[in-house]
């Protein structure tokens, strides 16, 4: 995990606790860039490479990740699709 890239995160405690998530959460971007310690664009960029997993759209203004899939990429268990 990135190195406190967390602490100005509006859910400080959530990348501490992501893995006590059950693998059917899904979380929403800012814990993503918490948990890869980057911003919103790059965390866009990295979804179009496919070095992060593509998330779930609910509407325009809700997009969320399960938290497996993000789990098992940080692994290194999985490549994003």
């Amino acid at each position: 995990m990135p190195k406190e890239s967390f602490k100005n995160s509006p859910f400080p405690d959530a990348p501490k606790n992501f893995d006590l998530l059950p693998l059917a959460a899904l979380v929403r971007q800012p814990i993503v860039e918490a948990l890869y310690g980057c911003s919103s664009a790059t965390v866009r960029r990295r979804v179009a490479d496919g070095r992060i997993p593509k998330p779930i759209r609910y509407s325009d203004r809700v997009t969320v990740w399960n938290v497996d899939k993000l789990s098992r990429v940080l692994a290194g268990r999985e490549v994003p699709r």
